[in-house]
């Protein structure tokens, strides 16, 4: 049994909101602000990763 990786979104903004994307089975809103220095940040509910869109092409390369 395989279990799928958190899902990974580029953003193009520094501060996003996450609700699990579930509607009514997803979880509250939270705004989360991405660090500056990496570029990205997680989730604490559903993992779900935010890759700021000046650093996407170094996750990759």
């Amino acid at each position: 049994m395989t279990i799928d990786a958190p899902e990974t979104e580029v953003v193009t903004s520094w501060r996003v909101a996450c609700d699990g994307g579930e509607g009514a089975l997803g979880h509250p809103r939270v705004w989360l602000s991405v660090d500056r220095d990496t570029g990205e940040v997680e989730c604490g509910y559903c993992d779900k990763k935010f890759i700021h869109a000046s650093f996407a092409d170094k996750q990759n390369g």
